[in-house]
This record gives structure tokens, sequence and C-alpha cells, in this order.
């Protein structure tokens, strides 16, 4: 019931996934991300155990295809899955299980896996690759946008769209990026209006907030203020 882009940037060790699909809230089962380690998503009849015990085998030194086979073992319904993930070497692996809704499969590419089910047609991942390895100058969010976009015009989903999401990590243990549409009528228009503002916002926010580097973050109460200033916020924190 959605295709989607899992990927790794070396040059900034970013893991990332972006989903698309004609169902609600489709951020809050399919994508996961864990920094150092490689990136997931599941889907079909969607098994979100299988994401963190992907991870888990990843960090463990299992090849992403060892990882899956060993994440699906004990699940009756392996058959019903879709899952693929990519790795700190860049190496990816998908499972496509046999009761999955034509069109379903995956392209695997360079640093980049994309994978789908219920699909319009083949073209849909074709594109979605094709764009991807397209833009490789490009920040790893605006190339897997870019991606997304590109699949939804060659087909996307054959039932139509609802939800999307976007998250990426990088050195932290938790999301650098992490936004989800989880209901609108055109959720790819609205998931690249949350990047731009992310994109925006995230600057100062990544400078100011606490990092395995720096574990409290900046706490000097006349910066804070300041950049609130800046923001043309009149706020003050109490003294």
């Amino acid at each position: 019931m959605t295709w989607s882009i899992v990927a790794y940037d070396p040059a900034t060790s970013a893991f990332g996934v972006t989903v698309a699909t004609r169902a609600f809230a489709v951020g809050a089962s399919c994508p996961f991300v864990r920094a150092g380690v490689g990136a997931v998503s599941t889907q079909s009849i969607t098994n979100r155990y299988l994401g963190p015990a992907i991870l888990d085998g990843l960090a463990r030194g299992l090849s992403p295809a060892a990882a899956i086979e060993g994440a699906l073992v004990g699940d009756d319904g392996l058959h019903l899955r879709q899952v693929h993930a990519i790795d700190c070497r860049g190496r990816s692996a998908a499972w496509t299980g046999k009761h999955c809704v034509e069109w379903c499969g995956d392209r695997p590419g360079q640093n980049v896996h994309i994978t789908g089910n219920m699909l319009a047609g083949a073209a849909t991942l074709d594109k979605t690759l094709i764009a991807f390895e397209a833009n490789a100058t490009l920040p790893l969010p605006e190339r897997m946008m870019l991606a997304i976009e590109a699949g939804e015009l060659a087909g996307g989903d054959k039932r139509g769209r609802q939800s999307a999401a976007m998250i990426m990590t990088t050195t932290e243990d938790f999301p650098d990026l992490n936004i989800r549409v989880d209901d609108a009528p055109m959720p790819l228009q609205e998931l690249r209006r949350l990047l731009e503002l992310w994109r925006v916002s995230w600057p100062a926010r990544h400078a100011m907030s606490p990092s395995k580097a720096r574990p409290s973050g900046i706490t000097d109460i006349d910066a804070i203020e300041a950049g609130w200033r800046a923001q043309g916020l009149e706020l003050q924190l109490r003294r």
C-alpha cells in the first residue's frame, strides 16, 4: 500500500526514509532510522516490530539481507510483509512477500533502495530511483523529496494519496528531521512545505540543542534571548 526510499549519505553519515501512501499516518508505522546503523521501512500489511529488529541486526554487524531474514523468522505473516533496509556501508536489501498486492517490487541503487507495493506500476519505483540518482549534489532530504515526487508523477499508489513522511538522522540518538503529513489531499505538497520550514528553522535549533558533543546544549540565558530577539520575539527567561 506504499512506496518508500531508504537512503544513506556517506558524506554526512545521514540515514533517511521517505514514504508515501493512500493510508492514514504512514509516518507512525513504516520508517525507522538509527544513527550510525541504518534505515528501514516496513510496509504492506505492516509489522512495526520488524523495524527495530532489523536495526538491531545491522548494529550487530549483519548485512541488510541477513538482518531482514533474521527479523522475519517467527513472523507467521512474513508473506504479507514488505520491508527494506540500508546500512552504514551503503549495502541494501529488500523482502517482498508472495501475498503482497501487485504491482510490487524493489529497485536497488547506489546508497539507496526503493521499494513499493499496491502501486500503479513499475514506473513509480523506476522514476523514484532515477530522480534520486540524478540529484546527487543535493542534500539528502531534498534528494528524497524530488525522488518521491517523481514517483508520484509516475503513478504512485494505485489507490490514490493520503499521507507521507520523511525522517533523517545523522549523529544523535534522535532524528534531525522528522516530518509527517498524516491526512491531506496532496500530502507530498504539504511534505515539501514542511521540509522548507525545517530547512529554515533547523540550523538555529540545532546549534542550541543538547547533543552527544555538547550534552547540555546552549544554556547561556543572554544567548537564548538574543536568538529569540533575532526572530522578532520579545521574550525573557526568568532570572
